[in-house]
């Protein structure tokens, strides 16, 4: 979609901010979003020496959620960035991936994870709480003089010219700097202002999440691993985190209540009445869980463009991925190495730099958001097809299963 440049006259409070500050070369990288995509980008650009400003629409960092599984590609990072001791503590390092028949709990196949892993990509498999991991980051952030914070400010205006950009909110509050990298999520209001208004389509299905005290749990559940359960329809995931005390639970059913809410309580009768009947150890965990929150999972095809100028999307707000293939925020996190890279690359060509991020990054996170897909529609198979899936799950090679990712989890950054 072609679109034409922003008029500054018609954001006059944006356009004030780059009359303020003509100095392209010193200006910062604004960073419109403080979740886990934003922050990244910010300590990635200041390992480079470049200033950056992150733009926080709350009042305070906070990232919602439960589990969060980071693969190779994402530790990799995480260590580049510093944060990898920090989180350590509070992470999980499963030894294997237990994937089972939901409706009889038969354990289908048993997936090397752990030293495999590490051995295999030179960097862990972690899984830890969601909100830990952003709190590591906004802990090094915290402590870099290069990165600016500012809270409570929501874009409602963007305007650029001569190689600058500025922002300003409702209340006239403004800032310029050299480059906006828009991290504010699936939501994204900046993908909607300024590359494509389409909103996310509900997909039809809805996840819930729990969290559960793991010494309350019977022994099988207290083992070092991740466990898909597989159903027609539906899924269930759990695994280890903080540091191994709780076990973080996600299950996917088919939904037709459509929300934006990130968080939505609700009540466990509502898990239970729309679970298919399950496997006795799964329901008992099940029942176990005190509360629930439950977000609809939404889907919306990448944009035809996500720069601008000296504008780019990142994360969610550029290629949200569904959750079936525990991606969605490493790649948040290899965005953010790239579009650091290829800004330290060309310092002097903002628009350039970022076109080509864009242009790195598309066929990979395509490819991950149809693995995504893909895998989903796996999970959830019926009849005949999922016994032809449980079939060879039983009978190729755990290793063999698990080198089918090597695309994936082998990524670096100077691979881009």
């Amino acid at each position: 979609m072609s679109l034409p440049l922003l008029d500054p006259l018609a954001n006059e409070n944006a356009a004030a901010a780059i009359g303020r500050c003509r100095d392209s070369k010193s200006g910062p990288v604004l960073i419109a979003g403080g979740g886990i995509g934003g922050l990244a980008a910010a300590l990635a650009l200041a390992r480079r020496g470049i200033p950056s400003h992150v733009l926080e629409r709350r009042g305070a960092f906070s990232e919602d959620g439960a589990g969060i599984q980071i693969g190779p590609n994402g530790t990799r990072i995480l260590r580049e960035l510093g944060v990898a001791e920090a989180l350590r503590p509070h992470v999980g390092e499963p030894e294997a991936l237990s994937v089972r028949d939901g409706r009889s709990g038969i354990e289908l196949a048993r997936m090397p994870l752990g030293r495999w892993m590490a051995e295999r990509h030179g960097a862990p498999y972690w899984v830890a709480h969601r909100r830990d991991l952003h709190e590591a980051l906004a802990q090094a952030v915290r402590s870099e003089p290069l990165i600016a914070v500012s809270f409570d400010f929501d874009v409602s205006e963007v305007a650029y010219a001569d190689g600058l950009v500025g922002v300003a909110d409702a209340t006239g509050v403004a800032w310029s700097g050299r480059a906006l990298i828009g991290a504010d999520g699936v939501w994204s209001k900046l993908r909607g202002m300024l590359f494509d208004p389409a909103k996310p389509q509900f997909s039809g299905k809805s996840a819930a999440r729990s969290v559960i005290p793991i010494a309350d749990l019977p022994a099988d559940f207290q083992r070092n691993e991740t466990t898909i359960w597989l159903f027609a329809d539906a899924h269930v995931v759990h695994y280890p985190i903080c540091g191994g005390r709780e076990l973080a639970m996600v299950v996917v059913l088919g939904d037709q209540h459509q929300s934006s809410d990130w968080s939505a309580p609700v009540p466990p009768f509502w898990i239970q009445q729309n679970m298919p009947q399950c496997a006795a150890p799964l329901q008992a965990l099940i029942l176990a869980a005190p509360s629930w929150k439950r977000w609809a999972l939404h889907t919306l095809p990448t944009p035809q463009e996500w720069t601008r100028g000296p504008i780019a999307l990142l994360g969610d707000a550029a290629h949200p991925v569904l959750p079936f293939f525990a991606q969605g925020a490493v790649m948040a996190l290899e965005d953010a190495m790239v579009v650091a890279d290829r800004l330290a690359a060309r310092p002097e060509d903002v628009a350039s730099a970022l076109l080509s991020y864009a242009g790195l990054r598309r066929p990979r996170v395509s490819a991950v958001a149809r693995a995504s897909q893909r895998n989903g529609s796996i999970y959830h198979l019926s009849g005949a097809a999922a016994r032809a899936r449980n079939f060879v799950l039983r009978h190729t090679p755990p290793q063999r299963l698990m080198a089918r990712y090597d695309w994936l989890y082998g990524w670096t950054a100077d691979q881009a």
